[in-house]
């Protein structure tokens, strides 16, 4: 389980996410949702140990992230920028993080076969085409398999039948009693996977339910966020 609990954190005079709390409960898909610079990306980076905050605590199963003897065999992160080496080969961008946190070499091959990478383990990654690079990044949170995913854009570049195999996996994970936090724009698609959603604002929590009562009294998930938020778009 995944709980942020009062939440702070300020860039000078700028609170990125003040006072923020929620949780995110296993068995489920949960969304978070926000226009660019709500506050999103500063929340994950603190959850995955990559920030501190000024206040408040982000703890996974009730330990902060450094705290994690290996931590992917708890959870599993994807994010946007942080690729591996242009260089190095697929198969053995996998092997050295598995090496990392004393996951068996064997499992590397496991996880590129189950994103559909197989094929192309021995290729560099700067010859991945995008989406393959994005199922590259997912195959490196799956490595521990771990109880839980934190996954920011993971379909960015994937092709429609990539896009619809990533929905049915994540809601398919989540049916096993794990726990999905999966933050991304693309409003469709969030609304066909999540079971709930988290909705920031100016750094802070606007709306935090099943999608179904998010939803309520609106035409879609992308019009309730728009009222949510008082975002008109413009910077979508």
């Amino acid at each position: 389980m995944i709980e942020i609990a009062n939440l702070t954190k300020r860039y000078g005079a700028r609170a990125a996410v003040d006072d923020i709390s929620f949780s995110v409960p296993p068995g489920r898909v949960t969304g978070f949702l926000g226009p660019n610079g709500a506050g999103k990306s500063t929340t994950l980076r603190i959850l995955l140990g990559l920030d501190r905050s000024d206040a408040g605590t982000a703890l996974i199963d009730g330990k902060p992230y450094r705290r994690l003897r290996y931590p992917l065999h708890t959870v599993g992160a994807l994010l946007d920028g942080a690729g591996p080496v242009p260089e190095r080969r697929a198969i053995d961008h996998l092997t050295w993080i598995a090496q990392s946190n004393r996951i068996p070499r064997q499992r590397v091959s496991e996880v590129l076969d189950a994103v559909g990478l197989g094929g192309v383990a021995k290729r560099q990654v700067k010859k991945l085409s995008l989406g393959m690079g994005q199922r590259l990044g997912l195959a490196a949170a799956l490595l521990g398999n771990p109880e839980i995913l934190v996954l920011d854009e993971p379909v960015n570049g994937l092709d429609p039948d990539g896009i619809r195999w990533v929905r049915t996996f994540l809601r398919d994970y989540a049916a096993q009693g794990r726990t999905v936090l999966l933050s991304s724009h693309l409003m469709t698609e969030m609304a066909d996977t999540a079971h709930e959603v988290v909705v920031i604002a100016r750094g802070r929590i606007t709306a935090h339910g099943p999608l179904d009562e998010i939803t309520a009294g609106h035409a879609s998930l992308e019009s309730a966020f728009f009222a949510l938020t008082g975002d008109q778009g413009s910077r979508w």
